[in-house]
């Protein structure tokens, strides 16, 4: 029997290796594929790692050591900074090659070389005309322009990057290829510096593209200014700034007198998908005066998608003048966040409007020029072919104005516009020095250092908490910021009017900080920037109001700190939003009418402490009518006729309790008027029929955790490489911001004083990401559940030091 399922086996085997050896459709060509000396199972590891060392020809000037810790964290020991970094690229190759390449085809605009034309009801095809649209590989092109100019020994670090990327591609058969290659049936193509500098471009366009210009023109032209003002206010109460309320200023501003304009109050309908709005991160700081032992601690936590791979890859750098650990952006050298011998840093998501939208008006048909300051203006044409695999090369025709790319026009539209030609003026379309700000950041030693270090950092912007060993702490925003007139920007704007340009930058020295302040921390969670009294115009449609009160409530009060406390306020649950709503939606509600069943739900509500626990019940029934609430709530701005958004979560407790007549209260699939309180009795009888129903299907549950059901999932949505129902709490808008998809990407804790600098750290993935590695994930649950490993970081490793569970060595050929 068994000599027969292995010649049936073999047979089967055999049979599709010769029917299938090319891609059919969507599946790839199965005989590699499933070929045992080549195919899939030559991508499952039975070490975690297989690395060898290796001799390379012609890139390197002397050997380097790798060595590789249990976490996977490899330790690169070079004698010369550019051995160092062509490691950095083929260490990171190694473990994240497909990643790195991906991610990259998709900010290109070349998902459709890979995927084809159009998947399911999904146009790629269109997915790459609006990354070509919006210009990430132009400002990429600008940008690597500038280094070859400006900065050429940097480049050279970009190059040694870049060879050793493709050194490891080179030493590849199709066996070795990650599994994905396999799946999607290409190859990896040469890397290009260009790459490096387009991996900038993709973080402006996840955290610094976000903008609602057309929506508040549509809701401007719609419903008024009182109105308008009613639902989008630009600063309400309780803001708790980034920068100490009450901050003063020692320099001079720039003025730009605000001009006499109108707005084009015309309808749009914007179509290109917007970043993810919680986009975002918490970051915050502790001096001596306020920790047990007198030393400083910094907590860094970016909250973003979460996703397998990992975004992030943690390496430890060292060579003459450098020795730097932290997470690194798989597919650019140097270090994100991290820290070095003398100083930590961490940062956080600095919200600004840096997008604002021109009308455009062409001469004729033709589109060669467009009017501007009385004159016409001869305009740029780019043509792009995007290559559809197994298709057909579709040519989009994109023209370009001294404002930027017109990403709207007659060939990409909705067909709902009145008006069609809008021109994108974007900082990231403009050279930047962000690669040479980390790499000078990466080799301070100090805060003068630091503060020089990041002045060539133009985007996306950011706020850098900063900490050293001789006790100092800071905070500085930085970025590349327009000098604005009030409310330049916040709606459509006319390109032919000048007035509307911009006119110049914010000096580096105007960008707002604080060092050492009175309070003995600083932090920030992506809320307001500052306070009225700093005296540049300052906005964002998507500020945070919960995280940042609720860090900074916290630090407040907390004395003789521990690392653990800041490990704990990391994973803190508290729910501002329910603290502020849910007593307001329980009030209203008619109790002396109640069932059975709404006690039930009323009793869990009202004894909830608002602490989001993954493991009870009250957080899912809160988020469940909260969002059904909402819904109820602005059923006006979901069905309208024009594009617009709805009030941010801060602004709808506001409403609610402060106007609760506001005509948007009122239920329009109702004949009757509502008022606040009758929306809240309705969606509140409304939560527990849908509950009970979502309960009467077989293993579904109200535990947080479950419910929410956090999934850190594989990039090509692949459930068996993905991870789901992960057992943590929080939520978005809490410190833990842990929600179905996205959260904390990187978790850092560094204590520094007393000469000594010591790390903590964890991740939701792995260093590999090859899924038949047996440490793939192998971090999630203790993500989850707040655990932290301790960082391996010394100024020199040997491969017979006990934390070393590998290495390798990299030579030069001879």
């Amino acid at each position: 029997m068994k000599t027969f399922r292995f010649v049936l086996s073999l047979s089967i085997t055999l049979a599709l290796g010769i029917a299938l050896n090319t891609k059919i459709g969507a599946i790839p060509p199965l005989g590699k594929f499933l070929s045992p000396f080549h195919g899939f199972w030559q991508n499952a590891e039975n070490e975690a790692i297989d690395i060898t060392s290796s001799s390379i020809e012609n890139d390197l000037i002397d050997s380097v050591n790798v060595h590789f810790d249990d976490l996977l964290i490899p330790h690169v020991f070079a004698s010369n900074e550019t051995d160092l970094f062509f490691t950095q690229g083929y260490i990171t190759a190694y473990h994240r090659l497909w990643q790195m390449e991906f991610q990259l085809y998709s900010a290109a605009g070349r998902l459709a070389e890979l995927l084809g034309p159009q998947v399911g009801n999904t146009s790629i095809v269109d997915i790459d005309r609006q990354m070509r649209r919006i210009g990430l590989k132009h400002g990429a092109q600008k940008s690597e322009e500038l280094f070859k100019k400006e900065e050429p020994e940097i480049y050279a670090m970009i190059e040694a990057y870049t060879n050793g990327v493709n050194a490891y591609i080179e030493s590849l058969s199709y066996a070795d290829l990650p599994i994905e290659y396999k799946l999607l049936d290409y190859k990896p193509e040469p890397w290009t510096t260009l790459k490096c500098f387009l991996l900038i471009s993709n973080m402006n366009n996840m955290l610094s593209r976000g903008e609602k210009d057309l929506e508040h023109t549509n809701a401007l032209k719609k419903w008024g200014r009182e109105t308008f003002e009613i639902l989008y206010p630009e600063r309400p109460d309780k803001v708790d700034p980034v920068i100490p309320s009450g901050t003063s200023y020692d320099f001079e501003p720039i003025i730009v007198e605000m001009p006499e304009v109108d707005f084009p109050l015309e309808f749009t309908d914007p179509i290109i998908d917007a970043p993810n709005p919680d986009n975002g991160s918490n970051s915050f700081v502790v001096n001596g005066n306020k920790t047990a032992n007198g030393k400083v601690i910094l907590a860094n936590e970016p909250d973003l998608s979460l996703n397998l791979p990992s975004i992030w890859y943690v390496m430890q750098l060292n060579a003459p003048g450098i020795n730097v650990m932290g997470a690194t952006l798989p597919g650019g050298p140097g270090v994100i966040i991290g820290y070095n011998d003398s100083i930590a840093w961490g940062n956080t998501n600095a919200k600004r409007d840096l997008v604002d939208w021109y009308y455009i008006q062409f001469k004729d048909e033709s589109r060669e020029e467009y009017l501007y300051n009385g004159n016409w203006v001869p305009t740029k044409k780019v043509v792009e072919e995007i290559k559809a695999r197994g298709s057909f090369s579709y040519y989009d025709t994109i023209i370009y104005t001294h404002h930027g790319p017109v990403v709207y026009d007659r060939n990409f539209n909705s067909s709902r516009s009145e008006i069609t030609n809008l021109a994108m003026k974007w900082t990231a379309h403009e050279g930047s020095k962000e690669i040479k700000a980390l790499y000078l950041g990466n080799k301070a030693k100090n805060y003068d250092e630091f503060v020089e270090a990041f002045t060539y950092f133009s985007g996306p912007p950011q706020n850098y908490s900063f900490a050293s060993t001789n006790g100092d702490i800071a905070l500085w925003i930085n970025g590349k910021f327009p000098v604005k007139w009030e409310e330049q920007g916040k709606f459509l704007m006319d390109g032919s009017n000048i007035d509307h340009d911009w006119k110049t930058y914010m000096p580096s020295s105007h960008n707002l900080h604080v060092k050492n302040p009175p309070q003995n921390f600083v932090s920030s969670a992506n809320q307001h920037a500052a306070d009225s009294l700093y005296p540049y115009y300052q906005y964002d449609y998507n500020y945070e109001h919960y995280r940042g009160r609720r860090i900074n409530d916290r630090l407040r009060v907390l004395d003789n700190i521990e690392v653990q406390d800041m490990m704990d306020l990391q994973h803190d649950n508290f729910n501002y939003n329910a603290s502020e709503a849910l007593p307001m939606m329980l009030d209203s509600l008619d109790s002396a009418s109640f069932t059975d069943l709404e006690w039930k739900y009323y009793n869990k509500l009202k004894g909830w402490d608002y602490f989001a626990k993954p493991d009870i019940d009250a957080p899912s029934i809160y988020e469940s009518w909260w969002r059904r609430l909402n819904a109820k709530l602005w059923d006006e701005i979901d069905s309208s006729d024009v594009r617009v958004y709805r009030p941010n979560w801060y602004n709808t407790v506001f409403i609610l309790k402060t106007s609760p007549d506001f005509f948007m209260i009122d239920n329009q699939s109702t004949d009757v008027i509502e008022s606040a309180g009758d929306l809240f009795r309705l969606t509140f009888k409304e939560t527990i029929n849908a509950l009970e129903e979502y309960l009467s299907k077989e293993g579904n549950s109200l535990m947080w955790f479950e419910y929410k059901n956090t999934t850190i999932r594989h990039l090509l949505r692949i459930n068996p490489f993905s991870k789901s129902t992960v057992k943590i709490g929080g939520y978005r808008s809490i410190v833990n911001a842990a929600s179905s998809s996205h959260g904390p990407s990187w978790r850092m804790i560094v204590e520094l004083g007393d000469g000594e600098v010591n790390a903590w750290g964890v991740y939701p993935g792995s260093q590999s990401g090859n899924p038949g590695n047996p440490k793939y994930g192998h971090m999630i649950d203790d993500w989850a559940t707040g655990e932290y490993y301790k960082m391996l970081f010394r100024p020199s490793i040997s491969a017979t030091d006990e934390d070393i569970k590998h290495s390798i060595t990299l030579k030069k050929s001879k």
